[in-house]
């Protein structure tokens, strides 16, 4: 049964809005956009398109809430500071190759810490582009009720971790800058490829250091933390709220036909693969469900099918370069997205 009381965490957010809204007139306290950006490796340079054609169509909107799962975990930082940052989301995604994000390691190594890669060049860019100024930006646009969400999966605890970053941003904590390029980088650390990330938590006065890895393990998309639903918006806020959702999956919701080699590593490669994508399609419809619940309109976006190009590596950057392009140009003519249940 639900509370007839507000949620505390949703009246902090209406407060700080209604304070922001006195001088920042692009806060509307009757609308709220949010947008949701799924994993997908290489196939992120989808959606960082997508997110910079749109703010060249120049519909693109002010994200109040803003959520990100392994790749669209790298861009959700950028995409809710809004098209200032569209560059950094452009380089981010057009001029790195598998150099720029891994580096491979040897059987033994692999087996001494369950990582057949180094994510230390990967580490190594967060350093080089989340900066200071950033986390003040962030933490800036949080004390206006903005919200900005990051996924990870802990291992130890066998369930899906959702951080808020805001919080983190304007903590005083004099670690916020580490704990948040951990964060994302634990987001994207896919097990067996990448190492764990060990994130140390303080919770009823006693220290633990927990293992959390990519975010997709557990949820494919998000919008917000456990037992937080925008359907209490109304409620909280003494009026009718519009909250429109537009969710960006960095891959496919059809069918994918390719040959599989009938070995080993090429089976469990396309079993995984499989397995992802009905996971992605679930909580894409889990979303779905949210939404026509809770009276929010859905809108999503997909990698379309006549995009054909085959990535020949990991991070090819030819491909993303050429997937880049085709989701800002989708982007560019307005970002229609589909608002019918995902297809199966």
């Amino acid at each position: 049964m639900r509370s007839p009381y507000p949620d505390q965490r949703l009246v902090r957010l209406r407060n700080e809005r209604l304070k922001a809204s006195k001088t920042d007139t692009s806060i509307k306290l009757r609308e709220l956009n949010a947008l949701t950006l799924s994993g997908g490796g290489s196939n992120g340079a989808f959606g960082a398109g997508v997110v910079v054609g749109w703010t060249k169509a120049g519909t693109r909107p002010k994200f109040d809430i803003v959520t990100g799962i392994s790749a669209g975990a790298l861009i959700a930082p950028f995409a809710f500071l809004g098209p200032a940052y569209d560059a950094e989301i452009e380089a981010g995604f057009t001029t790195v190759t598998d150099a720029n994000i891994y580096i491979k390691r040897g059987l033994l190594a692999a087996l001494a810490d369950g990582a057949f890669a180094s994510n230390a060049p990967l580490a190594k860019l967060l350093d080089e582009h989340i900066t200071d100024r950033m986390l003040d930006e962030v933490a800036r646009e949080y004390s206006k009720g903005r919200r900005l969400f990051v996924g990870t999966t802990n291992l130890d605890a066998d369930r899906a971790v959702i951080w808020d970053m805001g919080a983190i941003a304007a903590s005083r904590r004099p670690d916020r800058m580490k704990l948040f390029k951990e964060v994302i980088l634990a987001s994207t650390s896919v097990p067996g490829i990448f190492p764990p990330v060990n994130l140390e938590v303080t919770a009823a006065g006693r220290t633990y250091h927990e293992m959390h890895v990519d975010g997709g393990t557990a949820n494919e998309v998000f919008l917000m933390p456990a037992g937080l639903t925008l359907g209490e918006l109304d409620k909280t806020f003494h009026t009718r709220v519009k909250v429109r959702l537009y969710v960006i999956r960095n891959g496919r919701t059809t069918p994918e036909y390719s040959s599989v080699k009938a070995g080993l590593p090429d089976i469990a490669e396309k079993a995984v693969s499989s397995l992802i994508k009905a996971q992605g399609i679930g909580d894409l419809y889990r979303l779905y469900a949210i939404a026509k619940r809770d009276g929010i309109d859905y809108n999503y976006i997909d990698i379309p099918t006549d995009f054909t190009l085959k990535a020949k590596s990991p991070f090819d950057n030819t491909f993303m370069r050429a997937l880049y392009a085709e989701g800002y140009e989708m982007g560019r003519n307005g970002c229609h997205g589909k608002r019918h249940r995902p297809d199966f």
